[in-house]
């Protein structure tokens, strides 16, 4: 080959490089906290609308059957940013400020994934993977944090001990602190402050993108709300005349609105992937200050369909089919391996659980989930497995209702329930009222041997977190 040719060779080299780095998607994850699956307008909402998300729905794809790994803050959120079952990587429940574990430097979160690529990245909101200064997010791959490390219910006027005095208050919790990077830059969150942090989260957020609009990002807008206690801003408070939590959903709608504009206005919406889904289901015994799940069984903390299917809508202009909808199972552990495929990104050297489910995102005809099963746990319990339209729960104890929900606030009564070995076709039986275990005892053997098979596979395969 001449001089000449090798030269050609060269610049259609660097140009098809640069090319393909222009074309990279941006990643945008959407993720609100204790939000129902009824909560918004596509999904049922009765007493406010959310037009915002329901446009996103229009342009993008909704899906139906759509499940978090459990049914908890720090372990859901462990599991949407890891692809693992949060249970084998050893984050449980909601980590708060006198807990000594957070996320270990060893996983490979969305962010470091992303970094191999050129991306840029960006949190704002609540983290709740560690509040010790290298669990942050920051020292996990994320170029900005801003936001609550923990949820906004871990404080001193928490319900449950607002009616000590103060000095007793902060023995059970210390004032809340707002993190900028990983140094506190206000170390007592006011509630007046708390009614700023759904815009606070989204300005950021947009200005991210502002900034970031002419290369790859990964932006991760984590909302505190509708977690209890409820804030709103002044401009949105009594905004929808139904309630304070009906006001919080119609602010969080905007802030989609918001995402989605300065996307639009930046010309980079039909090159990013917009994912809006939430860490479990509704925190029930707050009554009038939480969010529905109907016609789902029970909410947060239970494996039941409350609990874990929680509302998704994804968008991408020209890569998702608009107005669609998927009924196919996924889960939050899927999309790390879904976005190291439409980036290039090369998976983890460890385990992970989740697959790719890009096929499902764009529709392709006759897509199925690519799991055989996925399994839902409490702790290091396995509570259930839903395979197909199946779902079998194991014999285990459930936290509901007991009676009155609560109000303004104040969280009614939970009591101890217990449920044999139980079997549901969820397509016939979404509420999950009718046990068909003993009319299909070949399926029932078939999951109990699915969830045997598991427990061995998380007992082999576990990893602990980091501890300081």
């Amino acid at each position: 080959m001449s001089s000449a040719h090798y030269l050609i060779a060269f610049f259609i080299l660097i140009f098809s490089s640069n090319a393909y780095s222009l074309t990279k998607p941006n990643i945008v994850i959407i993720f609100t906290d204790d939000q129902g699956y009824a909560d918004v307008g596509c999904f049922g909402a009765k007493n406010h609308k959310t037009p915002n998300l329901d446009r996103m729905a229009s342009e993008g794809r909704k899906f139906t059957d759509f499940y978090v790994a459990q049914a908890v803050c720090g372990a859901s959120r462990a599991a949407l940013l890891t692809g693992c079952y949060p249970n084998r990587i050893g984050m449980l429940g909601a980590p708060g400020p006198k807990s000594r574990h957070g996320i270990n430097p060893n996983e490979i979160l969305i962010p470091e994934l992303l970094k191999t690529k050129g991306y840029s990245t960006g949190m704002f909101g609540k983290w709740h993977l560690g509040h010790h200064k290298a669990s942050l997010p920051i020292h996990h791959g994320f170029d900005e944090y801003y936001g609550l490390p923990y949820s906004n219910d871990m404080w001193p006027h928490h319900p449950g001990v607002r009616h000590l005095p103060l000095k007793e208050r902060l023995k059970k919790w210390p004032k809340l602190p707002m993190i900028e990077g990983d140094r506190i830059i206000d170390d007592e969150v006011t509630p007046e402050e708390q009614t700023r942090l759904t815009t606070d989260y989204t300005n950021r957020a947009v200005d991210f993108i502002n900034r970031h609009k002419g290369e790859p990002f990964f932006l991760y807008l984590a909302h505190s709300m509708p977690h209890v206690p409820l804030f709103v801003s002044k401009e949105n408070n009594g905004k929808t005349k139904a309630g304070l939590y009906a006001d919080v959903m119609w602010e969080i709608d905007w802030s989609v609105g918001q995402i989605l504009g300065s996307l639009k206005e930046n010309k980079i919406d039909k090159n990013t992937l917009v994912i809006f889904t939430t860490d479990n289901g509704p925190w029930l015994s707050y009554g009038d200050h939480a969010g529905s799940a109907k016609p789902l069984r029970e909410g947060k903390a239970t494996a039941w369909e409350g609990g874990v299917r929680v509302p998704c809508i994804m968008r991408w202009p020209e890569k998702i089919p608009p107005s669609t909808v998927c009924s196919e199972p996924a889960m939050t552990i899927d999309i790390l391996p879904t976005i190291a495929q439409i980036t290039g990104a090369k998976l983890p050297n460890h385990k992970i659980d989740g697959k790719d489910i890009w096929p499902l995102m764009k529709g392709e005809k006759n897509a199925k989930s690519p799991h055989e099963a996925y399994y839902f746990y409490w702790g290091t319990n396995l509570h259930a497995v839903r395979k197909d339209k199946w779902s079998l729960h194991f014999p285990h104890s459930y936290r509901s209702l007991n009676g009155k929900s609560g109000t303004g606030g104040i969280p009614g009564k939970y009591q101890q329930k217990k449920t044999d070995t139980a079997l549901f076709d969820l397509r016939m039986d979404i509420s999950q009222k009718s046990d068909l275990s003993g009319k299909h005892l070949d399926i029932v053997k078939n999951l109990k041997a699915l969830g045997k098979k598991h427990i061995a596979y998380v007992k082999e395969n576990s990893r602990e977190p980091a501890k300081p």
